[in-house]
């Protein structure tokens, strides 16, 4: 499962982009609906558009997470500073139910159970999903209600 975000310039085109380039490498089986949700962490900033995207691959975890890396370049990712705006942010959420945690990454994604942003379009294709460390299904994670998020048209 991987999360896709945006929040600068033509948020939807470089959503759908990623998922075009992505459908060249993994096999795509499910997106969620696109949300908007405030941003987190760094908050002076446009709110994001917010997905999940179920994918089968055949690479590694560690070679999916170089080929998102490419992919965020090729769709025009600018460097910014953590957390900042980003023209397109794709993470590895989960992979299947591997648990990774190396400098690089760490599967499952660290903070995927205290995101609405994460939980609400996981739930919407995966509700019964187990996250592996934790043991509940993502359905059983609460939802923060100071974190605002709304269908995206």
């Amino acid at each position: 499962f991987l999360g896709l975000g945006s929040n600068v310039g033509d948020r939807r085109f470089y959503i759908d982009r990623a998922l075009d380039l992505l459908a060249e490498t993994v096999a795509i089986r499910a997106v969620s609906s696109i949300y908007e949700t405030d941003p987190v962490g760094y908050k002076i900033q446009p709110p994001f558009l917010n997905g999940v995207a179920e994918v089968e691959a055949s690479i590694s975890p560690h070679d999916l997470f170089r080929r998102l890396q490419e992919i965020e370049m090729e769709v025009g990712r600018q460097p910014r500073f953590r957390w900042g705006p980003r023209e397109i942010d794709l993470d590895i959420l989960m992979y299947g139910n591997r648990i990774i945690d190396t400098p690089n990454l760490t599967i499952p994604h660290p903070e995927m159970h205290r995101r609405n942003f994460v939980l609400i379009p996981l739930c919407e294709i995966a509700n019964n999903l187990v996250h592996p460390i934790l043991q509940k299904e993502i359905q059983d994670f609460k939802f923060s209600e100071s974190i605002q998020i709304r269908r995206f048209k």
